[in-house]
């Protein structure tokens, strides 16, 4: 069947499997993908087309982070990490987060949770110490997009994963410039332009290890939470970590930046290296 035709089935209710749906699971990969801002049916559709149906990594998904445990991650050989570190506290209502005019919202029976009362992380100590000893012992990290702010409350993870997350501009088109072309993720792809959050992050570790950046050429930079201000971030980044690997990718907010030709074939290559195929 033609790429576009199953596609579209997916879009409609077809996917890979999602754990807890099958007795016994033959996956490589679990994803524990989606929170408040980033629906999770669009992660494991996307994912599921490029990784599973053309790229043949089968994956368990889930929202469950209480599968985040050492002794179920040695059941995989890829943790993929698709989304933010935040549980609010009392509920979350997008479009109160997101009303930019602070407009009174009117709710008949009126909201009966508190607006604004804050967040938790999700990502425990114990979460961020089971994936530190985890990954060093063999297995990979994929994280993705959104990700990059669980590592704001957890050292460990944060020493894993690379990086902390610092904000992002509107939506809008950016250039990913491919930096380093003989890495086996980045081998065989060109620099592509998505609409998508171009996020910022404060990046921990050696600068050899980034495969691309996030550049803006329209002349349109961002001051991020820390104060500076640029058109331009670190994108994608990959390295060993003790005897296992890690690899995370920013763009992704939406489904289109996902299918993007050039980022689909950087996927699959990704998944390669982290199976230690490429």
């Amino acid at each position: 069947m033609p790429k576009s035709l199953t596609r579209r089935a997916m879009l409609h209710g077809a996917g890979a499997a999602i754990l807890g749906a099958q007795t016994k699971s033959t996956a490589k990969a679990l994803a524990i993908c989606g929170d408040e801002s980033h629906n999770s049916d669009y992660i494991r559709t996307a994912l599921t087309a490029t990784l599973v149906e053309d790229g043949g990594l089968p994956i368990d998904f889930s929202d469950q982070e209480k599968l985040i445990t050492y002794d179920n991650l040695k059941k995989y050989k890829i943790l993929i990490l698709f989304r933010d570190g935040r549980r609010y506290n009392n509920g979350y209502w997008h479009q109160v987060y997101w009303n930019e005019k602070k407009e009174k919202v009117v709710s008949v029976p009126p909201l009966q949770r508190k607006i604004g009362s804050g967040y938790t992380s999700w990502m425990t100590e114990e979460k961020g110490k089971a994936i530190k000893q985890w990954v060093s012992e063999g297995g990979s990290l994929w994280a993705f997009h959104n990700n990059s702010e669980t590592s704001i409350a957890n050292k460990d993870y944060r020493d894993v994963e690379g990086a902390i997350y610092t904000g992002h501009p509107p939506i809008r088109p950016f250039k990913v410039k491919i930096v380093n072309t003989d890495h086996p993720i980045t081998r065989g792809v060109k620099d592509f332009v998505v609409t998508d959050e171009q996020h910022y992050v404060v990046y921990d570790k050696d600068p050899k290890y980034v495969l691309a950046r996030s550049v803006n050429e329209d002349g349109l930079d961002y001051t991020d939470s820390t104060g500076r201000r640029s058109n331009t971030a670190e994108a994608v980044w990959a390295y060993d970590y003790g005897k296992g690997r890690v690899c995370f990718m920013a763009p992704g907010h939406l489904i289109s930046a996902l299918w993007n030709p050039e980022y689909e074939k950087m996927q699959r290559n990704a998944a390669k290296w982290l199976l230690r195929e490429a």
